[in-house]
């Protein structure tokens, strides 16, 4: 870090760039670090990855338990994102039970049980403290549409509940986080633990929008020549869901990266891009 708040990265050239090449470079940064990841791993798959983003997605609910427990205030989470958050991990801990998939199931189980904690201290014990006018999304129009995506495109599997739920759990997964976001729009601000579990969420995102691109890599894209026309268009919805996914969150994570550089807490938000508040550290 340099004299007077400087960071080592030229973050004013990036602020400077036309949205294109902001876009390039961000593509390019995204290549290298999948490149840089695949050679780390000893294994054929992504499953590592994958592996990685459960633990992280963990840890940003451990910050969020932290900061309710600390704190005794819930203001800045959307109790939405949380229950949306809590149907994603039931679906998936159920599919990777009836798939015998038991290490996963208990990862996805611990983040569930820890998401219904939150979801608890929200709505009961700091339900004072909620923000309920500025956590405005409505849940069906965000529930509805990855239903009837499910219904329509999913894979080719024997167990006709899990056809359904496994591929609802990643639509629903990528605009879990869209309440949050706008509350946070909403509020013009953002608290240093929140930011924390946001970013989390963040991370785990790519590595799983990673571990999905070396999977397929790996197996030199059989999943898309070797099946039916249904499973190869579900493939590519759910690569499509972890991008979508993926980009709702990177304009956030650049922020905070930025915000982390310059020592400064995230206080304005606001569409399209977000504003650095002056004079408190984080």
């Amino acid at each position: 870090m340099r004299k007077g708040g400087k960071s080592w990265l030229n973050l004013k050239w990036v602020e400077r760039q036309p949205m294109k090449v902001k876009i390039l470079v961000g593509v390019l940064i995204l290549g290298f670090c999948l490149v840089g990841l695949r050679h780390l791993m000893k294994y054929d798959s992504g499953f590592p990855l994958f592996l990685a983003s459960q633990f992280i997605h963990l840890s940003g609910i451990i910050i969020l338990i932290f900061k309710l427990i600390k704190t005794k205030t819930c203001s800045g989470l959307s109790l939405k994102s949380q229950e949306l958050t809590a149907i994603v991990m039931a679906t998936r801990a159920y599919c990777s039970f009836e798939l015998e998939e038991h290490g996963l199931t208990l990862l996805g189980s611990a983040i569930f049980l820890s998401t219904l904690w939150v979801i608890y201290m929200i709505r009961f014990k700091l339900k004072p403290t909620y923000s309920k006018e500025l956590d405005s999304v409505p849940l069906y129009s965000l529930v509805v549409p990855p239903a009837i995506l499910a219904v329509l495109i999913h894979p080719e599997i024997d167990h006709r509940l899990i056809r359904i739920i496994w591929p609802f759990s990643f639509y629903l997964a990528a605009v879990s986080v869209l309440p949050q976001l706008r509350l946070m729009q909403n509020a013009k601000m953002v608290e240093p633990f929140t930011a924390y579990y946001v970013f989390a969420l963040g991370v785990a995102r790519f590595l799983n929008c990673g571990s999905w691109i070396i999977h397929i890599y790996e197996n030199g894209g059989r999943y898309l020549m070797f099946y039916g026309n249904w499973t190869k268009l579900w493939v590519l919805m759910v690569i499509l869901s972890e991008f979508v996914h993926t980009f709702i969150l990177a304009d956030f994570c650049y922020y905070y990266l930025k915000s982390v550089m310059y020592q400064q807490l995230l206080l304005e938000l606001s569409s399209p891009s977000y504003s650095l508040g002056r004079g408190k550290n984080i």
